[in-house]
Order: structure tokens, then sequence, then C-alpha cells
């Protein structure tokens, strides 16, 4: 009898430490990296809520779902859980294309096509082509025709703030700064403006240049259907030809390296 009795205390002893270890054999893998031992109750759609023990099991602890990184169940299964900021599903309804134009470029003699497409949230690539048309006037300085070539990858801003199941208001809206490329080459005929200037100028020729930028900008979209685009920027400039102060593409100083872009452009999203 004295046998039996100590056979069902050790059986009841293992018993509880094995229900014991299992009730609150989940963990939390948060994205700092910090572990919670915990029993989890309820996963929703912005919150987790779990229990822990030492504390009351009808109590139960709320933690922001894009705080964590991994479940691991007790029994072995493993839930991945996605940040809703950066979590390309929450984006299916918006569109990720769009086509654009550089507003005010004509008047420089030059005319712009653009496109982005959304890479990942807070993240785009955008080319465009560029034709060069220039007419022979005292405000556009030469007679030009060629084309320019730009590629860029924008990085786009995230909050300043931190909301409970925040999310971009539309994957390609925000303040971005975009490291870009831009290649431009052109004949040119200075004839009719060099005859004016008390200096010879060499009156014809062509010019190819490659400047490296980096742009700041911001893009609005409206509607999820147009966009709104504004920037500026500043790079390196190197190539032969003639030294002018346009190249349409960007515009440089004279005899410096160094040059400048800038621009607004609007499109259609699709």
């Amino acid at each position: 009898m004295k046998a039996k009795l100590q056979i069902t205390l050790i059986l009841s002893l293992m018993a509880s430490l094995l229900f014991g270890q299992q009730k609150f054999a989940d963990k939390l893998i948060l994205r700092d990296g910090t572990i919670i031992n915990c029993e989890v109750r309820e996963i929703g759609d912005d919150e987790i809520k779990y229990s822990v023990e030492g504390i009351r099991s009808d109590i139960l602890i709320g933690i922001d779902k894009n705080k964590v990184a991994t479940i691991l169940f007790a029994d072995g299964r493993e839930m991945t859980i996605k940040d809703s900021m950066n979590n390309s599903e929450e984006y299916n309804k918006q569109r990720k294309n769009a086509i654009k134009v550089n507003v005010f470029l004509p008047v420089s003699g030059a005319f712009e096509l653009g496109y982005e497409r959304s890479l990942k949230p807070g993240r785009s690539f955008e080319s465009s082509i560029g034709i060069i048309y220039s007419g022979n006037n005292q405000e556009t300085s030469m007679d030009a025709s060629g084309i320019f070539l730009k590629a860029g990858y924008k990085f786009i801003k995230d909050p300043d703030f931190y909301l409970k199941g925040m999310r971009y208001a539309h994957i390609l809206k925000g303040s971005y700064i975009k490291p870009e490329l831009a290649f431009a080459t052109f004949s040119y005929d200075k004839s009719n403006l060099s005859s004016q200037l008390s200096t010879p100028e060499k009156p014809s020729g062509s010019v190819t240049k490659l400047a490296v930028l980096l742009n700041v900008g911001k893009q609005v979209v409206f509607d999820n259907r147009f966009v709104f685009d504004w920037f500026i920027g500043a790079g390196y400039v190197l190539g032969g030809g003639v030294e002018s102060f346009r190249y349409f593409a960007f515009t440089g100083t004279g005899g410096s390296s160094f040059t400048m872009s800038g621009g607004v452009k609007i499109g259609l999203l699709f």
C-alpha cells in the first residue's frame, strides 16, 4: 500500500511538471531578439494575446503583432509574423506602376518620359528617356538634338512615428532619397549665337556626359490614380565635349565637375 502511494505521488509530480512546462512552452520571438515564454491565447489582426506563469490565467497580456517576428508553439510548429508596414500583401489593391512626364523640361528644349515601379514597400525603381530637340534662339543658347537616359533607385522614408498596425498610405507615396545615373548625348550648333558674341566659340559639335546624382524629393498620390513628384539633386559629372551649363538631363557649372538636377513630374498610376 505504501509503495502504491509513493508511485502515485511520483506520477502526479511528473504529470504536474510535464503539464506545467507544456502550458507555458510557447515562445514569442520579438524583432529585437527578446524571447517571451508564454501560452499564446489569441492571434488577432493587430495584436497577440498571451498568458505567463505567475499571473492569473484569466488575465491576458497583449503585444503589438508587428513587434513579433516568430511564434514557436509547444508542439514544434512555427509561425512567421509579417510586419504590416513592409508586408506586400497589405498593398495588393494599390497600383504599383507609374508613367510620368517632366512638366517644365520642354521649356528648355527636351521631353522626358519616365516609368516607376514599386519593388516592395519603401523601395522602387525609376527610369526615364528624354528626347532633346532644342531650337536655336537666345534663350536656349544652341540648336541641339539627341537623347538622355536616367535610372535611379528610390528609398522611400518610413514615418517618423509608429502606431499599431501602421501602413504606408500608398506604396509609392512619401519623401525619398534616390541615387541616380544620368547619361546625355547630343549634337549642337551655336553658329547663330556665336556670331553675336565678342569672343569666338566652337560653332558646332557634340556632347556626351555621364552624371552620378543623389536626389531628394517627395511624391504624392491622389486617389490611387495620379502622382505628383518634385525633386532636387546634386552630384558629379564626367565626360568630354563642350562645357555647357545645360545638358538637359542635368545642369553643369562651366568647367566644374559639380552638377545639379531638379524638376516636377506628374503622371498616371496603373
